[in-house]
């Protein structure tokens, strides 16, 4: 099976940046029954204290159309700003009621937006995107309403790996070299954010994730007992599943995806462009009381305490507050025995806000997804990378929102990021960019 036909598949397992406040008022004429017309009104609205906007944007013309919105999450820690704004309330300010809906996979969060059996989700960048342009399930038309978190995943390697000395990238690519067997990997979704990791660092040690080696794709929550019976020798995946491996030693930690690209995008709020249309006031609504309970998570290590206490109940993400707390904070150990065990403070590991450049939704960020499912074989020709991205990320949505909660935004929608294999992304020749790469499809 090549990886064209493993996409069709879907599931097939065995089991800081300067910032500017929004401008002032730009015509008071502006009609607010309108959501889409709103430029004038929530460019107004950015005068009024937050507290008093909140209540003026849940009132009268500007009230959501759905008052209650089923989101659905799958079971990881970034899951948290759209858990903690309804655990917190934030949703109500903004007239709305947060319906948070555990999802078992991917495929599934997937299939009910598209359904319309969910309203949003908490949902992989790329996943996203596949269904825009058609691949890895349906075509429809999607919508990006903000980024939920940077940074925060990992590559987990099994303790077998371990025991051939394949403790880090290099090593890794000498054992596979050798040909002794065929390694498998996993990752959560063909076209999402932990495939697009996972093929970028082997591609970064000269492995080919398509011809050296077998990749799979497996539910998050998953992971470990596939991991636990041997299927894989290493997954890349969101917290707190790899910390989780390394707790029910099965694995260790061989490289976290901030050190792949550090304030790399993850998870966004992602829904369909009709549910937009027709629903545009709560989708402004959604928006602002989840980049509000992003700024509360990271305003202090007590509320990330809280945080990971209420996500680790069975509800969630079930499993241990520990577990989840442990690399909220930053606090990382590898898992290694011996000389080779590491522990150290990660100022890059997962950001909820981080001064509001979390939550905008970067059109650079879109467009390098795009680069990699054409750098993979996943689309077959170039699609107008900017034009797709400026229709699907709502930065129109997105501003309005700030506005709301009192954020700033950036002063560009794009920016720059040097990854691990020393090449810098800008988003400004994708299709050069796509094309650069001596590994690829």
């Amino acid at each position: 099976m090549n990886h064209e036909d493993k996409l069709s598949t879907g599931i097939a397992t065995s089991v800081p940046t300067d910032t500017v406040e929004l401008p002032g008022p730009v015509g008071a004429a502006h009609a607010r029954r309108n959501f889409l017309q709103l430029a004038g009104g929530a460019a107004l609205m950015s005068l009024v204290p937050p507290g008093v906007r909140s209540g003026a944007w849940a009132a009268g013309s500007d009230a959501p159309e759905k008052k209650e919105v089923r989101i659905g999450f799958i079971p990881l820690t970034d899951c948290s700003s759209v858990v903690m704004a309804a655990v917190n309330k934030f949703d109500e300010k903004y007239g709305i009621k947060i319906i948070p809906t555990k999802e078992a996979s991917w495929a599934s969060v997937r299939d009910k937006l598209v359904n319309g059996e969910l309203d949003a989700a908490h949902v992989l960048y790329g996943l996203v995107y596949g269904v825009q342009l058609g691949i890895g399930g349906p075509k429809k038309d999607m919508n990006v309403l903000m980024s939920l978190n940077h940074n925060g995943q990992a590559i987990t390697l099994s303790n077998q790996l371990r025991d051939k000395g394949a403790t880090d990238g290099a090593s890794l690519a000498k054992l596979i070299a050798k040909k002794e067997r065929e390694y498998t990997f996993a990752q959560t979704f063909p076209t999402g954010t932990h495939a697009m990791w996972l093929y970028y660092w082997l591609a970064a040690q000269g492995i080919d994730p398509f011809k050296d080696v077998k990749n799979i794709t497996v539910p998050p929550p998953q992971m470990v007992a596939n991991m636990r019976v041997g299927n894989m020798d290493g997954f890349c995946v969101g917290e707190p599943w790899n910390n989780r491996a390394i707790v029910d030693n099965i694995g260790f930690t061989a490289v976290t995806t901030q050190d792949i690209w550090v304030d790399h995008p993850e998870k966004v709020l992602g829904t369909t462009a009709d549910f937009v249309a027709k629903n545009p006031n709560t989708a402004r609504a959604m928006t602002a009381a989840i980049i509000e309970a992003g700024r509360w998570i990271d305003a202090s290590l007590a509320n990330k305490q809280k945080t990971a206490d209420t996500v680790a109940s069975k509800a969630y993400v079930n499993t241990d507050a520990d577990v989840i707390v442990a690399r909220m904070l930053g606090r990382y150990n590898n898992g290694l025995p011996g000389a080779k065990n590491r522990t150290w403070d990660d100022k890059n590991a997962m950001k909820f806000f981080n001064d509001g450049n979390v939550s905008f939704p970067y059109l650079s960020d879109a467009m390098w997804f795009m680069t990699q499912h054409k750098r993979w074989g996943l689309i077959k020709e170039d699609p107008d990378y900017l034009a797709v991205a400026k229709k699907v990320n709502r930065i129109d949505i997105y501003r309005q929102a700030a506005s709301a909660v009192g954020v700033a935004v950036p002063k560009s929608d794009m920016r720059a990021h040097k990854l691990i294999d020393g090449v810098v992304w800008d988003g400004k020749d994708p299709k050069k960019y796509a094309a650069s790469f001596k590994v690829r499809a």
